[in-house]
């Protein structure tokens, strides 16, 4: 579970000083909230991989990519969720931060209620966005 993330390119985050240190970094950084549940193994990291791959195609990476594990490194999460403004934590959960603050959220409720293909156009629509916010 860990290894998809780590594979397609996600820097995992084991503590809060690791968490703020790359969340307080200019530019944009995409959060991906990790978790052991069923909506996670076959909606969030499929997905995710899907968008990861057309970022990578299309240049729409964002600056930084990084993961935590929900119900497991738990004060590197609450670090991570600290970012989130508003949002309510959810796991799995996907944020996008420019300059440490949030700029778009997937929420769980916006992964397990759809497949795997849904979630790789919100991804890929977070980081198309995040590109074109920082490119303007």
């Amino acid at each position: 579970m860990r290894d998809e993330a780590i594979e397609i390119g996600f820097k995992e985050l084991y503590t809060p000083e690791e968490v703020n240190s790359e969340l307080s970094k200019e530019g944009t950084t995409f959060v991906f909230v990790n978790s052991v549940c069923g909506c996670a193994a076959g909606k969030a990291r499929p997905g995710l991989a899907a968008a990861i791959n057309w970022a990578k195609e299309n240049n729409y990476m964002p600056d930084r990519l990084i993961t935590v594990f929900a119900g497991m490194e738990k004060d590197a999460v609450s670090a991570a969720r600290s970012y989130f403004g508003e949002y309510p934590p959810s796991s799995p959960q996907m944020a996008m931060l420019k300059d440490g603050k949030i700029v778009n959220m997937i929420e769980r409720l916006d992964i397990e209620n759809n497949d795997a293909h849904t979630v790789a156009n919100k991804v890929a629509y977070v980081l198309k966005s995040a590109k074109e916010t920082q490119e303007a």
